[in-house]
């Protein structure tokens, strides 16, 4: 963070409200008593929205959104502002700056889009009455409410990135590193073509297969169960997972200067860490989901309800949002000196922190903690899910129950090896003995490779997606024949 003949800022000095000291105490309690009843205010409307089924419809689900948006706007600033007003050095950390500004433009975002969906649904139920519940599905609404979520992250995350580089652009004589090189994968100029045209395909093949599913599911109401919905979440986090990485390695592959620009390679390292992150809790609760079919098939509908599995797919995002930014903040407040050529395809987290030129302990423990959290702790779920499967299992043998078991859980079981074994093999158990071209493959299996076989291994061994498929493309047959 520091430059030659510089200061290191660590921290800002927030001057506050301007009131005069006899009168603090009194805007103090004013301010909690707002801030107490806009909590408890908020809460309420969530509360009886939950509770009341009659409240179960569009406008009440932007409302509650709206109602959770209004919650968390203000607790971004209120708190600090009473702790500051009671405390003799107002200040702010520097990554608690960057972080306060990231949730503020974010909610304040997400309560625009929010408005804005809830006067679409005032002028459907207004204007079209008769077709409202036809026009303001489920689908939509979600789909709304999403999208919504979606472009706040961005925007918020932009700005963030933005901001965070100011902070740490270099002045004086030192040079600005405003580029990383990507040195690629080791192949030699000979093979370059053959492998460019190779790991096309495998992205071609990721994305369509990926796709492939995605659609069916979505056509075949066979396949609206939770299990599906989980695969469906997958099966986008595995395109958008191999699209962080593989165009920039193809486009890199036929370029004089494979080069990515710095913010480029924050926010493709934010991706990255997203849809890594999100792909191990998913598959955590598609564990959940064949546990709770093997082990209590009569209790199945209750206990994997709708509102379970909806949560378990929104806290899946949540979490790896907030992982991956919070990686990427800590990631942007470091300083890197002349060496900018990254041994990898990709921007790789650790990769970069060998580039870093200031102090990375605080990088290296959150690694550490929140690696945890993300790979040790998904993987055990998974683990001990699947010994609760097999003890299910042993205790009634029979040859129908083994088959009916091993085809459900077979294809997550590959996905579950495929993925956890190669990242814990490079970053939970380094060897001395790892070159670079060794952990480079060892990338490639679990960024390109794993995604492109997901839809094989669950269309291939499962027969519902089959099913699916043949259904689809019989009642296309059909509807082709009758407009003949």
């Amino acid at each position: 963070m520091t430059g030659r003949n510089q200061t290191a800022v660590t921290e800002f000095l927030l001057q506050g409200l301007p009131i005069e000291s006899e009168q603090k105490n009194l805007f103090y309690a004013l301010f909690l008593v707002m801030y107490v009843t806009t909590v408890l205010g908020n809460l309420l409307i969530m509360f009886l929205i939950r509770l009341d089924s009659q409240l179960h419809t569009p406008m009440y689900l932007f409302l509650s959104n709206l109602s959770f948006s209004d919650l968390c706007f203000s607790s971004v600033t209120m708190p600090k502002l009473l702790h500051n007003m009671q405390s003799q050095v107002p200040s702010i950390p520097y990554a608690g700056c960057l972080t306060q500004m990231y949730f503020f433009l974010f909610f304040a975002d997400l309560e625009d889009f929010l408005l804005v969906a809830m006067a679409y649904d005032r002028y459907v139920a207004i204007c079209f009455p008769l077709h409202y519940t036809t026009i303001m599905g489920p689908k939509l609404c979600l789909s709304l409410v999403a999208l919504s979520w979606g472009l706040t992250t961005l925007h918020a995350m932009l700005h963030t990135l933005l901001m965070a580089r100011l902070c740490n652009m270099k002045m004086g004589n030192q040079s600005i590193i405003s580029e990383f090189l990507l040195l690629g994968l080791p192949i030699e100029p000979d093979q370059r073509d053959l492998f460019y045209v190779l790991f096309l395909a495998m992205y071609l093949t990721t994305v369509l297969g990926n796709l492939l599913i995605i659609v069916l599911i979505h056509l075949d109401s066979q396949l609206h169960t939770p299990m599906y919905l989980f695969l469906s979440n997958l099966s986008l986090s595995d395109i958008c997972f191999s699209s962080v990485t593989i165009p920039k390695l193809l486009h890199n592959m036929q370029s004089q200067v494979p080069s990515i620009p710095y913010a480029g390679c924050l926010t493709q390292m934010y991706f990255f860490l997203l849809f890594a992150d999100l792909e191990s809790f998913l598959l955590v609760a598609m564990a959940y989901d064949r546990y709770v079919a093997i082990c209590f098939p009569l209790h199945y509908t209750t206990i994997m309800s709708p509102k379970l599995c909806l949560s378990l797919v929104a806290l899946s995002w949540v979490l790896t949002t907030l992982i991956s930014l919070l990686h990427t903040l800590l990631m942007a407040r470091l300083s890197f000196c002349a060496d900018n050529v990254i041994p990898h395809f990709f921007c790789d987290m650790s990769t970069l922190l060998k580039l870093a030129c200031s102090d990375i302990q605080i990088n290296e423990m959150m690694i550490f903690i929140l690696g945890g959290l993300v790979i040790i702790v998904p993987f055990l779920l998974i683990f001990a899910s699947y010994a609760r499967i097999v003890s299910s299992i042993l205790k009634v043998p029979s040859a129908r129950g083994m088959r009916k078991a091993f085809s459900t859980c077979g294809s997550h079981l590959s996905v579950v090896s495929l993925f956890y074994g190669t990242i814990i093999g490079l970053y939970l158990c380094p060897s001395a003995s790892n070159s670079t071209v060794k952990e480079t493959i060892m990338a490639v299996m679990y960024t390109v490779v794993t995604p492109m076989l997901n839809p094989f291994i669950y269309s291939l061994r499962n027969q519902d997606i089959k099913g699916a498929l043949q259904r689809i493309f019989t009642k296309w047959a059909i509807q082709f024949s009758l407009r003949q």
